[in-house]
């Protein structure tokens, strides 16, 4: 982890570490002069030297401290001391929308539609100020221990009065491949639609479990979003709804004409949906258009990295890009080659101006995020030559880390870039024996390692690791697997929260050392908003840190009352009480012995009632004669 002075501006005390992202470390601290907690995101001191890396890091600081919104992560300050930047922002206590997803897969329509409604919102606001984040992803929406989301990381931000502003060279992309837009990939300019576009693949990841589109690198998934269209929704999950279905395809549309035009049309059908109401902003091409053969794919579509949405006590993360496999495909071979080409191309431009006198000097590309071979490639094509260094990384094995020198620096042709590679090999720490597993884990993921624990009976305090495999100092690949052998964990039992509310059971079964979860079901007994069960049930031994279930009452679920007049009692009563009803039966005398044993009328007569109401069943009885 990196070191950073106790106290920022004689006020911000640093506290523990919460997260490392490409370019920074956060780290959870207190705000001395109004009691708080903060989160503190600090430049890596590498990036401190470097004027673009600066501009991206004020560019957030700025775009995000005029976004005055409650889905939005607020920033309180930033400032530079000790040779490097930072930005003192919002703590969130809750834990990221792409942990929800890695722990639950798929999620409940109703859900997806509440939380996209709330990113769309922020979105919205955030477009209204002139700003689109360009980066929307499900590791930057955070989730509230209340459930509030909060969209976060407004690092590659830019403000649309300022679109012929770029950070990076002409050609290049910035933001997270799997939820690029087509425009974003190809490295157009773009709008508040991008987002859209981003947004409805992080609602197609919700209700499926899995993005529209993977690849082996980056290249690749950005190419299927300008060139390939994705399934829908439903021809992977069945049971997606038709209208949220649409909504998402409608979102996704490569079309810009064919999408939502605004984050409030795509909020408006989220809340209408999920109200269970018509869809009122639907574009008239709700399909995901393709785009013309003769279109071009992105040229440079590496990612540019930022520090990892802030969630309290959350692991290290990176979730750019899946993990890259060593193979190239035609499609890669054909935008690098164009790559190289447009190298040559710039190259001759340059030399042609030149007097024959002064060396020529060419720009640096950026090639951070790319796998090394791609990179050296295309600075091969530029004339320079490339030196290799590797570094311990929780990156992907062979992913550039930083290069030396940067973007958009000038060399002489023939000069040396140097480029820092992820490791493809890592070394097992020696100083995790003793340590919390937990602990252990997140040291683990830090250096691109799978940490998991293995429980043995020992006299060592809980969750203490005894031993490690393999042993320390063993060579192990990016990737690879750790077991830490801990002492036993005690067993603790599920608390019974039922009937109690929900805000209150919650806060129970995280006291108890549970990862908690929600979903909602309809009650008959237990009124709306209070918890019903939990999943496993009370009582059952678990260990700390185990998931739990914790189901909330909707209120008792609405059904349809049939209609019984004509039956007899018998059959009226069956119909009724398998379908959740209490009966209550009244004769009325008749002398219709048609009449007699079967309902002559209910109450109420048909429509819907909430399980658990009652019906009124007016039964014949036949009327005595008066004896002669």
């Amino acid at each position: 982890m990196t070191q950073v002075a106790n106290v920022f501006s004689n006020r911000y005390e640093i506290q523990r570490g919460l997260a490392r992202g490409g370019m920074a470390q956060v780290y959870l601290a207190r705000d001395q002069l109004l009691d708080r907690p903060v989160a503190i995101k600090v430049l890596f001191p590498e990036f401190a030297r470097d004027p673009s890396f600066v501009e991206r890091f004020r560019r957030e600081a700025q775009a995000a401290a005029n976004l005055n919104h409650p889905n939005i992560v607020g920033i309180y300050d930033w400032g530079q001391e000790r040779g490097t930047y930072f930005i003192v922002m919002e703590y969130v206590e809750g834990r990221s929308l792409r942990d929800l997803i890695r722990a639950q897969g798929a999620l409940p329509p109703a859900q997806v539609a509440e939380i996209g409604a709330e990113i769309a919102g922020a979105l919205a606001f955030a477009h209204r100020s002139g700003v689109v984040h360009r980066d929307v992803k499900p590791g930057n929406v955070l989730l509230t221990a209340a459930g509030r989301v909060k969209v976060t990381d407004f690092g590659i931000a830019r403000a649309t009065q300022n679109v012929g502003e770029a950070l990076t060279q002409t050609g290049a992309v910035m933001g997270t491949a799997t939820y690029f837009s087509p425009e974003q990939a190809q490295g157009l300019p773009v709008d508040g639609r991008s987002d859209v576009y981003s947004l409805g693949v992080v609602l197609y990841e919700m209700v499926t479990g899995e993005p529209p589109f993977t690849g082996d690198t980056p290249v690749v998934v950005a190419y299927k979003h300008v060139r390939e269209e994705a399934p829908r929704p439903s021809d992977r999950v069945p049971d997606v709804p038709p209208d949220l279905d649409r909504v998402i395809v409608a979102a996704m549309a490569k079309d810009l004409d064919s999408r939502y035009q605004s984050a409030d049309d795509l909020r408006d059908d989220l809340v209408r949906f999920g109200r269970g109401r018509p869809l009122s902003a639907l574009p008239v091409t709700a399909a995901i258009a393709e785009v013309p053969t003769g279109a071009a794919a992105a040229g440079a579509t590496e990612a540019m990295p930022a520090a990892e949405a802030v969630t309290a006590g959350g692991p290290p993360h990176d979730d750019y890009f899946p993990p890259p496999r060593r193979r190239w495909g035609t499609i890669i071979a054909s935008i690098l080659g164009l790559a190289l080409l447009a190298g040559v191309i710039i190259y001759l431009l340059v030399g042609a101006g030149d007097n024959g006198d002064a060396p020529t000097r060419v720009a640096v590309p950026n090639v951070v995020g790319q796998e090394f071979d791609a990179a050296k490639l295309i600075l091969d094509g530029e004339g320079f030559e490339v030196r290799r260094r590797d570094e311990t990384s929780a990156e992907p094995a062979n992913v550039v880390l930083r290069q030396e020198p940067g973007e958009g620096q000038k060399l002489e042709e023939g000069g040396t870039v140097r480029l820092f590679v992820s490791e493809a090999e890592v070394e097992v720490p020696d100083d995790l024996v003793g340590q919390q597993c937990l602990a252990g884990i997140q040291a683990l993921q830090r250096i691109g390692l799978v940490g998991q624990c293995q429980d043995e009976d020992s006299d060592e305090a809980p969750g203490t690791i005894l031993r490690i495999d393999p042993p320390a100092g063993t060579e192990v690949a990016k990737g690879g697997t750790v077991t830490l052998v801990q002492a036993r964990q005690p067993e603790i039992p599920v608390p019974d929260i039922a009937d109690q509310p929900a805000a209150a059971a919650k806060e129970l079964l995280e006291q108890s050392g549970f990862r908690v979860t929600t979903a909602n079901e309809a009650s008959t007994t237990i009124a709306a908003g209070r918890a019903t069960r939990t999943d496993p049930a009370a009582g059952t031994p678990l260990k700390r840190g185990d998931a739990v279930t914790m189901f909330i009452s909707t209120g008792p679920m609405r059904v349809d009352v049939p209609n019984t007049v004509g039956m007899t009692q018998e059959e009226a009563q069956n119909q009724l009480i398998i379908r959740g009803f209490n009966v209550v039966v009244q004769p009325m005398l008749t002398t219709d012995t048609q009449q007699v044993g079967r309902v002559i009328s209910q109450n109420p007569a048909g429509g819907q009632a909430e399980q658990g109401s009652t019906v009124t069943l007016v039964v014949g009885q036949l009327q005595p004669t008066a004896s002669t």
